[in-house]
């Protein structure tokens, strides 16, 4: 309950601005869809157990959907073995057990409902349910696109059913004056991180990452592939796996929590491939289960302990940054984060003093390479934000990256030293230097 990945954090951060009466995109600076924040919002954007209670209900919710789904296709058997093995895998895999429910495992529940219901022939709702995927990432789109693969003939009403469900956030967005924000937050920024994959080889990346997640999943894919051998509809199934891998590809990152895309389509074919198999294949499958659960089932001791634990460590200095921060902060104070630390603002609960959240949009450099590069994805747009953020007047400011990265140090940048001046440095943790304004 203790730790804050970045899944959590970054939406956490921006739902708590939005309590504090900013405009999430106008006020605050988001690079997700809306239904993100609002998300963590329904539970008071509380880290600590609330967070937690909220994931375990919700990934509960999607083996019932994992359920309905396989049994409406086959039996009663095949919904059991669904909703089973998807919550072993959302248990005893390391992308699930260490990342929290953030937009690509957020998008898990909808997506196989929306399958769900393209199934049952209720084209509507299957759209108006793919809506809730894409409003949680951009990648619902492939949701969209498999629900048409098997209700084609609903078509026109899945259709209606998306607009019907996009419309009421596409007003509020209007209403707010944050539909151009959206839009060049979300996507305008959003192709620039998408079209710049930093792998030297990004198809060979893609490929060595896919047989590793392939291996770890191997009870599924054994079962999956057994069921494509003697299972029937081939073409439906055949096509919702290769939209779910060019969801996965999209952007050649490859990252594992993009793979919660690939989950339900193999999850599903691997139900029904269990009931299909011979007792010995069958038990032989079942054993493969081990492999997660003794690869990535020690980490949970791990992170009871957290101490020394390499994939905390940048929290655990933010919470060391944090304490500092409390310590000398008075009612009132803000804050601004330059790096990619967006729990800062959750572990010392100030409000943010800018409307950006991190440095990518002043940078430039996402955050899946500015701890090993500095190269920006775009210059002119965020010179201009720099020069933009001077206006503002934090009264804390912490530097999450100069002491991992120096090239991105705050200090480096012409637009920000004049800025910097009027701060003093107050103390300084393994990773983060903390500065105050000078009254």
């Amino acid at each position: 309950m203790g730790i804050l990945w970045e899944g959590d954090a970054y939406p956490l951060a921006a739902a708590r601005q939005m309590l504090h009466g900013a405009a999430l995109y106008r006020g605050v600076w988001f690079d997700k869809p809306p239904l993100l924040p609002f998300a963590y919002r329904l539970f008071g954007a509380q880290p600590g157990w609330p967070l937690r209670l909220a994931g375990a209900l919700y990934l509960l919710l999607a083996c019932w959907v994992a359920y309905r789904l396989a049994r409406e296709l086959w039996s009663e058997r095949e919904g059991l073995w669904a909703a089973g093995l998807l919550g072993f895998f959302l248990i005893f895999d390391l992308p699930s057990a260490v990342i929290p429910v953030a937009s690509d495992l957020l998008m898990l529940a909808p997506h196989l409902a929306a399958v769900w219901l393209a199934v049952r022939r209720r084209p509507f709702w299957s759209g108006a349910v793919a809506a809730v995927a894409f409003w949680i990432s951009p990648k619902g789109v492939f949701v969209a696109a498999a629900c048409l693969l098997w209700e084609p003939a609903g078509a026109l009403w899945m259709t209606a059913g998306f607009v019907s469900a996009s419309a009421p956030i596409v007003i509020w967005l209007a209403a707010t004056g944050a539909l151009t924000p959206w839009w060049n937050e979300v996507f305008v920024w959003g192709r620039l991180y998408a079209g710049s994959s930093f792998f030297e080889r990004p198809l060979r990346e893609g490929l060595v990452r896919t047989l590793n997640w392939a291996g770890f999943h191997a009870a599924l894919v054994m079962a999956a592939g057994w069921f494509l051998v003697r299972g029937d509809r081939r073409l439906r199934w055949t096509g919702w796996l290769a939209i779910s891998l060019v969801g996965v590809a999209a952007g050649m990152r490859f990252f594992p929590r993009y793979y919660f895309l690939l989950l339900p389509v193999v999850l599903t074919m691997a139900a029904r491939g269990m009931t299909l198999l011979k007792v010995r294949w069958h038990d032989c499958a079942v054993l493969l289960l081990l492999i997660p659960f003794l690869r990535f089932g020690p980490h949970y001791l791990t992170a009871i302990r957290d101490a020394g634990w390499r994939d905390t460590a940048m929290d655990r200095d933010s919470r060391e940054a944090a304490a500092l921060v409390r310590s000398m902060a008075k009612p009132g104070d803000t804050l601004f984060v330059w790096g990619y630390r967006p729990e800062a603002y959750v572990h010392t609960g100030l409000r943010a003093g800018t409307m950006y959240l991190d440095s990518q949009p002043l940078s430039g450099v996402p955050a899946d390479r500015h701890l090993r590069q500095a190269e920006p994805v775009e210059t002119a747009a965020p010179a201009r934000r720099r020069t933009e953020l001077v206006a503002s007047h934090p009264t804390f400011v912490l530097d999450g990256i100069g002491e991992y990265n120096p090239a991105l140090a705050i200090e480096r940048y012409p637009e920000l030293r004049e800025w910097l001046r009027g701060y003093r440095e107050v103390g300084r943790t393994p990773g983060t230097v903390v500065w105050r304004r000078e009254k």
